[in-house]
């Protein structure tokens, strides 16, 4: 699986001639390199309503004829923008061409421009034997013991919104995943953090740490 981060909690998979995107905050994110109109993909999954994740999602899944999947609520409200949708919600997988897509809790808010739009989550997904934790955003909670472990998780270390620097290394040590990259940081002055420090605090651990830059790619 080809993992591709494009900044913030944005990221793209490729695996087995299929592509998704996660959270697509492109148009406004000053450290995107790409433009929604250059997206490719089969499905747009969006982890909450906040507009630093729903993002550029309704004008991708138009471009491709994709569906957002995404909690019920925020598919409704972005099928009602035009965009085709596949609803989900916690604790629910489905298969999909590309794969198998499973919703998992995450502490924190889900609002868009017409209120709230439901429960925020994480995505477990699994393409051609490897599965990818997305946190969302999240603080930490001791039942992601029970998500692990799995090839590689993405998680949030930006603090103040989400899970800091310290909480994600325990984070991992309760995921123990084989890959753990960091995400949600150095997109405000709010949340600019040392993805190194992340690093350092996981030395020792069975746990490899991969810091991408937006737009740099690493394999699964």
């Amino acid at each position: 699986m080809k993992l591709t981060y494009e900044g913030h909690a944005c990221f793209i998979l490729e695996s087995g001639g299929h592509s998704i995107i996660i959270d697509p905050f492109l148009k406004d994110n000053p450290l995107a390199r790409i433009k929604p109109e250059d997206v490719k993909v089969d499905a747009v999954l969006v982890t909450h309503g906040h507009f630093d994740h729903v993002g550029d999602a309704v004008e991708i899944a138009k471009n491709n004829n994709a569906p957002v999947i995404a909690p019920f609520e925020l598919v409704n409200y972005c099928t009602e923008k035009g965009a085709t949708g596949h609803p989900m919600h916690i604790g629910g997988a489905h298969e999909f061409p590309f794969g198998r897509v499973k919703l998992t809790i995450a502490f924190h808010g889900s609002t868009a421009d017409a209120g709230a739009v439901g429960s925020p989550c994480g995505f477990l997904v699994t393409m051609d034997g490897k599965t990818v934790y997305h946190a969302g955003d999240t603080a930490l909670f001791s039942d992601m013991s029970l998500i692990g472990p799995v090839d590689c998780a993405l998680l949030p270390i930006g603090d103040n919104f989400t899970m800091g620097v310290e909480d994600a290394v325990k984070a991992v040590g309760l995921i123990k995943p084989r890959i753990a990259v960091p995400m949600h940081y150095n997109t405000f002055d709010v949340i600019k953090q040392d993805p190194e420090e992340f690093r350092r605090g996981l030395e020792g651990s069975t746990t490899e740490v991969r810091i991408l830059a937006p737009g740099e790619s690493t394999e699964v």
